[in-house]
Parts: structure tokens; C-alpha cells; sequence
């Protein structure tokens, strides 16, 4: 059994041609894997400012939107109000500098 030992722990005299094709490949693709990923953080770290000013002007265009609805719903209510049937004469009072005969101006003065 010792006989068998030794012959397994016999000194490595020369490196294995096998061995050192599993190594070199091995090199090779860790190198390749570092260089995609130091291309990859350097392109992110280019598109970061690119995010930061389309978030700016999303942020813009949402407050645009907001006042363009808040001017939207201002119109809609005028609108209610002129073409509402049952306001018609208030609203031709509004819109007319004339007045009913049994309707008098008043002028105030100090």
C-alpha cells in the first residue's frame, strides 16, 4: 500500500500541456469578462446625467399637463355657465351692456 502512496506523490517533473490550456482559457475569459464590464459601469456612468435631464423635463412637461387641465377645467365651467339654457338671461345681462326696462344703473359716489 505505501508502494502505491508513493507512486501517486511521485514530483510533478514538467506541467500538464492539458492543464495549461484550462488556465490559459480561463485567463482569457476572465480578462474578456472585466473589460465588458468596465465598458458596461463606463457606459452608465455616461447615462446617468442623460436620466437626470429627462427626468427634468418630465418633471416639466407633468406641470405643464397640470396647467393646462387646471385652464381646461376653467373653460369647461365657463362654458357650462354660458350654454346653460336656465341662465340664459343672467347671462345675457353679463355679456350685454343693456339692461331690462325695469332695471335702473346706479353710479356711486363719495
Amino acid at each position: 500500500m505505501s508502494r502505491q502512496r508513493r507512486s501517486r506523490r511521485q514530483p510533478h517533473q514538467g506541467s500538464n500541456p492539458d492543464h495549461q490550456w484550462v488556465a490559459t482559457e480561463i485567463t482569457v475569459k476572465l480578462a474578456v469578462n472585466g473589460i465588458l464590464s468596465a465598458i458596461a459601469v463606463v457606459t452608465l456612468f455616461k447615462l446617468i446625467p442623460y436620466q437626470w435631464s429627462q427626468q427634468a423635463k418630465l418633471k416639466e412637461v407633468e406641470v405643464e399637463v397640470q396647467e393646462t387641465e387646471r385652464r381646461v377645467s376653467e373653460l369647461r365651467q365657463d362654458f357650462r355657465h354660458n350654454f346653460d339654457p336656465y341662465q340664459i338671461k343672467k347671462v345675457m345681462q353679463e355679456q350685454s351692456p343693456r339692461l331690462q326696462p325695469t332695471q335702473r344703473r346706479i353710479f356711486w359716489s363719495n
